[in-house]
């Protein structure tokens, strides 16, 4: 919700604005090179590490980095929680921007998009629902193969050729694979860390003000014939 209305605002104000890039997006050089940091204040280089992950640089980019958040995401909250959700989301959207700082720490290029976050909650479903069936189109020429892969191959798959991107891509590339890497390792880690957080109870609340109060969720029923029916 938040990524929309953060996206509708850069309709308005236009998709090309770099002013709003530089301010709000994560420029590694706000920190490390001081001709740089001196135009933005303490607020805005703390301020700016939470705001990247909530911009997008288009149209595509936006879709793509929802698209991938409505796949996995709600299977994730699911078992974690809604608040607990929102701190990891956050926690691996802030350690894919530390990640992408230290490989490229005097960089002036703006890095926007909650590709980093997603990343971790790409990792996280790696972790937990290894074995389920993700739809994928397979391009083959001009038909397209529609088939259900492991959540473990597809994910293992993906990270792969973030690697490899990464490990190939200059510091000019405009896409920040180092950031999606390190998104995804903080997912790992952090879904395993949070078995060790003690329960409040606030769960339970939540999940009791969500509830739906008149119609059931939809359900899956199979049904079966008889000879005499």
């Amino acid at each position: 919700g938040i990524n929309l209305m953060v996206f509708l605002f850069q309709i308005q104000e236009g998709l090309d604005d770099n002013t709003l890039f530089y301010l709000y997006g994560l420029v590694p050089a706000k920190y490390s090179v001081g001709e740089v940091a001196r135009h933005f204040s303490l607020f805005n280089q703390v301020f700016s590490l939470v705001s990247f992950m909530f911009l997008h640089a288009g149209f595509m980019h936006f879709i793509g980095n929802m698209w991938f958040l409505y796949i996995f995401g709600d299977n994730v909250e699911d078992h974690l929680g809604s608040l607990r959700f929102i701190a990891f989301y956050l926690g691996c959207g802030l350690v894919s921007g530390l990640v992408h700082f230290m490989s490229a720490p005097s960089s002036t290029i703006p890095t926007v998009g909650a590709s980093g976050a997603i990343a971790g909650v790409m990792g996280a479903y790696l972790l937990l629902y290894p074995r389920s069936k993700i739809l994928t189109v397979i391009p083959i020429l001009i038909i397209p193969w529609f088939v259900e892969i492991p959540a473990f191959i597809f994910l293992g798959f993906w990270f792969l050729i973030q690697f490899f991107n990464a490990a190939g891509a200059g510091a000019g590339s405009n896409i920040a694979w180092w950031a999606h890497i390190g998104g995804f390792l903080a997912g790992l880690v952090l879904v395993k860390l949070n078995t060790r957080v003690p329960e409040t109870g606030t769960r339970q609340t939540i999940d009791r003000l969500r509830a739906r109060k008149k119609t059931p969720k939809l359900q899956m029923v199979v049904t079966a014939g008889s000879p005499a029916s």
